[in-house]
């Protein structure tokens, strides 16, 4: 698999770069807004370009049970179909289906799972997930992996660690079966292991060994602190190579993205942006700000003071307040506009800091205005 990463700039082990596609170039660090099931929620493709997103995600599992990979395949793969027609990124479905413990049942095959639509049953195997992103269309595959719970013991960890590898290797395998040549689709493979440094260390080097053109660290986020996920990420990075891509997969909080940078990290997804502002949080240089709260009834101000995002050029926090407690659609709109904003000015920002050679002074000053939730702690 060819070379997709090229690294631009380094202060520390922070690292500015860029990813080609067959969609184009995006720049690194990226914040990767996730479009589940072909869009990102209340946010038209125009929107994602005009607060200068360069690649969103496409989730495996919602889009082969609707509208289903053929039918995404038959309109010209999810970049076409969806009207972006830039980079897209595809996950293997494996976190959706393993998240559905009650309705999913994992062997050394694969996953058998119920749709949470209507109850039927599909088996998700390492080649059937390469089939249908294969289909998808997408820039960047992940191969399929098995992602335990928080906590797990050591065993189960370990078990999952064996799956991936297993896994991994079959998708690899397959994912060469359909290369025909004239495609630049780059598979990426997945680093498990829990919390526990032993089983990070064996599963990034088996990962590793197998070259594929990019990593991703997985199985981080799902609950442990931030304590443990610092440490195990530090721990895991020392594995994974510098001409490659780094992945955090599933992260996340503004805080947790300067940390994972600071550890050489290149790309994140999560859906926080979206999803909090649809139910009245967003996220600001300030920190969040809960704007249902009744404290904001008669606020003036933008979201955001400090930012210059077309909705705080031009609403108040008291009508974006007001639209959400009628329940207009809007409110939803304008909220996911700002914070999706706010996560691409973030990363505009690191990268900006990485090239000059100061980002710990960055990230220093921005956590001095930002109010980190410790709740999470």
């Amino acid at each position: 698999m060819d070379k997709i990463y090229r690294q631009l700039h380094q202060d520390r082990y922070a690292r500015r770069g860029e990813i080609t596609t067959a969609h184009g170039t995006f720049q690194t660090p990226a914040f990767i807004p996730v479009g589940t099931s072909g869009a990102v929620k209340a946010l038209t493709a125009e929107d994602l370009e005009d607060l200068g997103a360069e690649i969103i995600l496409g989730n495996t599992y919602h889009l082969y049970l609707r509208p289903g990979h053929d039918i995404v395949e038959a309109q010209g793969g999810l970049a076409k179909f969806t009207g972006w027609n830039k980079p897209t990124l595809t996950d293997s479905g494996g976190y959706q289906v393993f998240s559905l413990q009650d309705i999913s049942k994992i062997t050394d095959e694969g996953v058998k799972f119920q749709s949470h639509h209507d109850g039927s049953h599909h088996m998700f195997t390492p080649e059937k997930v390469i089939d249908i992103q294969h289909a998808l269309g997408a820039d960047i595959i992940m191969a399929f992996d098995q992602c335990v719970p928080y906590p797990a013991d050591e065993k189960l960890a370990a078990t999952g660690v064996k799956r991936t590898y297993d896994w991994a290797k079959k998708c690899l395998e397959r994912y060469r079966e359909l290369q025909s040549g004239t495609e630049n689709v780059s598979l990426f493979g997945i680093v498990q292991g829990s919390v526990y440094s032993n089983l990070r260390t064996q599963s990034a080097e088996q990962i590793v060994s197998l070259d594929f053109p990019g990593n991703a660290i997985g199985g981080l986020s799902v609950g442990e602190s931030k304590a443990e996920m610092e440490d195990t990420l530090a721990h895991t990075m020392q594995y994974l190579p510098q001409d490659r891509p780094r992945y955090m997969m599933g992260v996340g909080y503004p805080e947790d993205i300067l940390m994972a940078v600071s550890y050489g990290v290149d790309m994140f997804d999560c859906v926080l942006p979206t999803r909090n502002a649809r139910t009245g949080n967003v996220f600001t240089s300030e920190g969040q700000i809960t704007y249902r709260n009744a404290d904001y009834a008669r606020d003036e101000q933008p979201l955001d003071p400090n930012c210059a995002c077309k909705v705080c050029r031009r609403y108040s926090r008291a009508y974006i307040r007001h639209l959400y407690n009628q329940s207009e659609i809007t409110g939803m709109v304008l909220a996911s506009y700002h914070s999706s904003y706010f996560y691409q000015e973030l990363m505009r920002q690191i990268r900006a800091a990485v090239a000059g050679g100061r980002f710990e002074d960055f990230r220093k000053d921005f956590l001095k205005r930002y109010r980190v939730n410790n709740t999470r702690q």
